[in-house]
């Protein structure tokens, strides 16, 4: 099941016994446990709230908890930490787990208790016994990056849940400025609302008011500002980031990093890939791969190879001494506004 499925039921108060959840959103994961906690115990501070690590403890004391009636009445939430063993990765340190309680328990999980696996990993060993059986019995949610639209239907619940609403341009400002990264876009959320008040709207001048940019952000409109020959705005840009202390030397690897995407996403374009087959092979976010689409048209696989050398040769330079480092990055956005686009 998706997070966005998983998190509705809970918040109708369907609360399963078992949940299995994997993959490298650990803030979606974290999120649904918060969730799970509300609507049982109520409270994180919750006696009957016991948390292990499989690092540390063998997996069968683990289970023994969970089948233990709880000792202050109630129910129960038993979570387990680093959950590895659905994985081909070697375990570490020399504790030892009792694969086959966990597998005993799944057949009869326990009515007073809530038992949560949590495995931050980006594979899943799919041939082993205990990941087929979480898989089949256990409420399995697959905590993975979003696409474009569950992003924006993510923040449409949350600011629902807040009392306000999203105008469309609103909502692609936000994305725009903060990007896909959901621990980023919660952390805006409260001060949103606050701003807004019940029943309010963000627009994208809020956003404007409100949102400062990420630094990979920012390079991406310092880039569009120069490829649009609109160099004055892209120096202003990249002299606000020195005074923020941000080393030229990480913002020529910011810039090239996007200059490669470019030629990645218009190589793959050429091959019929689908963003969202491109977002996996090249292992970023789809709106990443959106905005870089929006753009590749500019220039021609002549011009990116071209670009992509000249920041490799501005990186040797600095790092020889050849040239100052700020003037050298000025350089290279004059290069990129010179450019003649399509």
């Amino acid at each position: 099941m998706s997070y966005l499925q998983v998190k509705k039921e809970i918040e109708r108060g369907d609360v399963r016994r078992l949940y299995f959840m994997y993959g490298t959103q650990s803030f979606l994961m974290e999120d649904l446990v918060q969730s799970i906690i509300k609507h049982t115990v109520g409270s994180q501070d919750d006696a009957n709230i016991i948390t292990y690590s499989l690092q540390d403890t063998p997996l069968e004391i683990a289970v023994e908890e969970v089948e233990t009636i709880p000792f202050f009445g109630g129910e129960k939430i038993v979570i387990i930490k680093d959950f590895s063993l659905v994985t081909s990765q070697k375990q570490e340190g020399k504790v030892e787990h009792d694969v086959s309680r966990l597998e005993q328990y799944i057949e009869r999980p326990s009515p007073d208790a809530v038992l949560i696996l949590l495995s931050p990993y980006e594979k899943l060993d799919e041939r082993k016994k205990i990941t087929k059986a979480l898989k089949q019995k256990a409420t399995a949610v697959e905590c993975a990056p979003f696409d474009e639209q569950m992003t924006g239907q993510w923040l449409d619940e949350q600011a629902t849940s807040k009392g306000f609403s999203f105008s469309k341009d609103g909502k692609e400002r936000l994305l725009e400025r903060v990007g896909p990264q959901l621990l980023l876009l919660a952390s805006e959320m409260d001060k949103l609302a606050l701003y807004v008040g019940e029943n309010g709207e963000v627009d994208a001048a809020v956003i404007d008011l409100l949102v400062a940019r990420s630094l990979e952000q920012d390079v991406f409109a310092l880039i569009d500002f120069a490829i649009k020959q609109r160099i004055d705005e892209a120096l202003v840009i990249y002299h606000d980031l020195l005074k923020q202390k941000e080393e030229p030397l990480k913002l020529l690897a910011l810039i090239a990093r996007q200059l490669r995407i470019y030629y990645q996403v218009k190589e793959l374009s050429r091959r019929s890939y689908s963003q969202k087959q491109m977002a996996t092979q090249l292992k970023i976010h789809p709106y990443v791969v959106k905005l870089a689409s929006q753009q590749v048209n500019r220039f021609d696989d002549q011009q990116l190879l071209g670009l992509l050398e000249s920041a490799a040769d501005t990186d040797y330079a600095i790092k020889t001494g050849k040239m100052d480092k700020v003037l050298a990055v000025e350089l290279l956005l004059m290069k990129l506004a010179n450019l003649r686009n399509g």
